[in-house]
């Protein structure tokens, strides 16, 4: 919905996410993560004993720059996979664009403000989830409440199964399935550059009994070169500056977020 990208070709993305995940377990194992590394498919990886599991397998995959492509965990099978998911990279790197523009202008900024803070060496992470179905999902969580370290998140939801929940006033609250249409989810680093007056959401995924669920979430994160922090403009007597300069803070959230914390705290003045 308004973001350029066809029913038709949403529909090849979801058609082949579906193909890779119902993949014999041997061939989807040809791109198994390695230790130590965050690419490739999976499971959580373990960092600590008492660390709560999601109820999901993975394929993470870095999109761009396509020099940080590690392509030896880009699936060969379904066929196109990797052609598929190289244009979807190019049309999202065109809305991401349009989008921090368009933020900027909404607070009465130079247009190009957030995207100077984002750079043109930015990452795109394409993360494709496969959430079984779960025989216990009064007790068993898909994705364990977190907000994105993201400076901004693509999402690509399931088109029939619920699932995402956002939290507000202590309640969870369901996204609604609207049909083709890329969910846009703001990350820490957004709120930083922000100074707090766009807030980066706590979100979880639920669980189902009966059906399985997918959906692809592409997080668009500052280049690693960049100091990421309150825009000028936005930072005055009546509004004080709320947050430390940032640097690599998207290595920072992964820890934070199998400990079940929120890594913007560590960012607070």
């Amino acid at each position: 919905m308004n973001h350029g990208i066809t029913e038709a070709f949403l529909d090849k993305i979801y058609k082949l996410t579906k193909q890779f995940f119902a993949l014999p377990t041997e061939e989807k194992q040809k791109c198994a993560r390695e230790t130590g590394s965050i690419q490739g498919y999976g499971n959580d990886m373990i960092l600590s004993d008492d660390q709560v599991l999601d109820w999901i397998d993975r394929l993470f995959l870095t999109t761009y720059p396509e020099d940080k492509r590690q392509l030896k965990f880009w699936p060969q099978v379904p066929t196109g996979f990797s052609d598929t998911l190289h244009e979807y990279t190019m049309r999202q790197r065109v809305l991401i664009e349009k989008f921090f523009k368009a933020m900027a202008r909404s607070l009465e900024l130079e247009e190009n403000c957030f995207l100077k803070m984002y750079g043109e060496n930015a990452i795109m992470n394409a993360r494709f989830n496969f959430f079984p179905p779960c025989p216990r999902p009064d007790k068993v969580i898909g994705i364990k409440p977190h907000a994105d370290g993201s400076a901004v998140t693509l999402l690509l939801p399931d088109k029939d199964v619920e699932g995402l929940q956002f939290l507000k006033d202590g309640k969870w609250y369901k996204a609604p399935i609207v049909p083709d249409t890329i969910l846009i989810n703001l990350g820490d680093q957004m709120e930083i550059m922000s100074n707090g007056i766009y807030k980066s959401p706590v979100h979880r995924v639920v669980t189902n009994r009966e059906k399985e669920r997918i959906s692809l979430a592409m997080f668009c994160v500052p280049g690693p070169d960049k100091e990421v922090q309150p825009a000028d403009g936005l930072v005055s007597e009546a509004r004080p500056r709320l947050y430390k300069t940032v640097t690599k803070y998207a290595e920072l959230h992964y820890k934070y977020y199998q400990q079940g914390r929120r890594t913007i705290e560590a960012a607070l003045i």
